[in-house]
């Protein structure tokens, strides 16, 4: 089920708020655990037993783990992660190999592996990170283990969260999950609700109308759209991955707030950025923060020798391009990232700082978009043709753009990306929204809600054009 959907909108959200604030406080959690039951039984009812059968491994195999001590302990915490890792493996990365294994074979002469296709359980590799979460913040001793299997059930499979994040660790919503502890109030679910609309705002009106010309782009054989072209295309589609995601993240952000939960932020403007180090704080944030403190920490951090930590550095970004994507395309994604902040350690980041701050933002964002194009392009063959035209100094086709609506759109695109670089604008109305009276805050909330959900609506209605990039993932 898609945030975006008509369905969602207008029949399963309604519902489930009703309930859930008609619910006694002791129901509450019940009615947001089955409410997620039945979200992601809509569109994968066979994966629903795979993840919960999972899910009670994991807790029972935590609490025993608790009662351990010595090699147990530590040969269940193995056990538990092999468990969640094999499972995201299986249905992530085993038609990956054996494709790749049946290449190798090819050159040798030999028929190679036949086997069916698997398909790719939904969210399972945001689910399985906040799966491992759990059981490495229970195995250190930063937060205890649950003593409610449902509340466990509820932590990872908690419907705004559920699909595409945000990774929300598990002691940031250890105390949360308690229902009494999450008081709930008209102020909460009128904040609640205007962050899910701006962020559907951020899919549907612009991630949308950017996305299908750049569709449209890539399907175009490789070569076509001459360098010009080529380089709108590809920054289109950089403000079209940033709403989208950013866009998904704000809807689960307020559905969670709209529910008593305060998720971590996700996105902080990341174009603005100055390095490439500074982008991977601002750009995916909760999954930079898990690859940091569940891997890269583990790994030695930076407390190693220089050449050990320019490998964790690879590693980290190489699993975490592969971690996106069972593909060539994803890994070289990640391995270039990994290179770029090995350079910035290096010598790039002390260069950016000396030519000013708006140089190094647009080479910055320049960088960026190379890396974009890997990450969308079909095939590794299609993005390096691709990588030629940005450079090729041809002309080519321009028809695809030909839309005033796509140049609008782009427009505001390029405004609210880069628009955290005007942070005296944004304090001055801040100020002037703190210093407006409450009734006049709440009919300021009200007047942007139904704007916005007016807008969205009408462009759902006109438009069949509705996928969510990062669902795939």
């Amino acid at each position: 089920m898609v945030f975006s959907s008509l369905y969602f909108l207008l029949s399963f959200l309604p519902v489930f708020l009703l309930f859930y604030y008609l619910s006694p406080v002791k129901w509450k959690n019940a009615t947001a655990l089955l409410a997620s039951l039945y979200f992601y039984a809509w569109g994968a009812p066979s994966f629903i037993f795979i993840i919960f059968t999972s899910l009670i491994i994991d807790y029972y195999m935590v609490r025993l783990a608790a009662l351990s001590e010595g090699k147990k302990r530590k040969r269940l915490l193995a056990l538990t992660i092999v468990l969640d890792v094999g499972i995201l493996a299986v249905g992530k990365y085993l038609n990956f190999g054996v494709d790749n294994l049946n290449v190798v074979a090819a050159l040798f002469g030999s028929e190679g592996i036949r086997m069916a296709r698997i398909a790719l359980p939904i969210g399972i590799s945001f689910i399985t990170f906040q799966k491992i979460s759990y059981v490495l913040d229970c195995y250190h001793g930063r937060t205890r283990p649950l003593d409610n299997l449902f509340d466990y059930a509820l932590y990872i499979l908690l419907f705004p969260q559920l699909i595409a994040g945000p990774i929300v660790r598990f002691n940031e919503v250890a105390l949360q999950l308690p229902a009494e502890n999450r008081p709930l109030s008209h102020d909460v679910l009128m904040e609640g609700l205007l962050r899910f609309l701006i962020g559907l705002s951020k899919k549907v009106l612009l991630a949308n109308a950017l996305g299908e010309v750049v569709d449209a782009a890539f399907e175009l054989p490789a070569g076509e759209l001459g360098m010009l072209s080529s380089w709108v295309v590809i920054v289109a589609y950089a403000f079209q991955i940033y709403f989208d995601f950013s866009g998904y993240s704000d809807m689960a952000i307020g559905l969670a707030l709209m529910m008593g939960f305060r998720f971590p932020e996700n996105f902080n403007f990341p174009y603005i950025s100055q390095s490439i180090t500074e982008f991977w704080r601002r750009w995916h944030i909760t999954l930079s923060r898990w690859m940091r403190d569940y891997l890269y920490i583990p790994l030695g951090g930076n407390r190693v020798s220089t050449a050990r930590l320019y490998f964790n550095l690879s590693t980290v970004f190489l699993l975490s391009g592969l971690w996106h994507g069972a593909a060539w395309n994803f890994v070289i994604w990640g391995g270039y990232h990994g290179l770029f902040l090995i350079l910035d350690r290096l010598f790039l980041r002390g260069w950016l700082q000396r030519i000013g701050k708006a140089p190094a933002m647009v080479l910055t964002f320049v960088i960026v978009l190379i890396g974009w194009v890997f990450f969308r392009s079909p095939s590794l063959a299609y993005s390096m043709a691709y990588l030629g035209q940005l450079f090729s100094f041809q002309g080519g086709e321009m028809a695809v753009f030909a839309s005033h609506r796509f140049w609008f759109t782009f427009g505001l695109g390029a405004l609210f990306s880069f628009m955290g670089v005007f942070q005296v604008v944004e304090s001055r109305a801040s100020r002037w929204y703190e210093n407006t009276t409450p009734l006049r805050q709440l009919a300021l909330k009200l007047a942007c809600s139904l704007a916005l959900g007016w807008l969205c609506l009408a462009e759902i209605y006109a438009s069949g054009f509705n996928p969510f990039i990062y669902f795939k993932f």
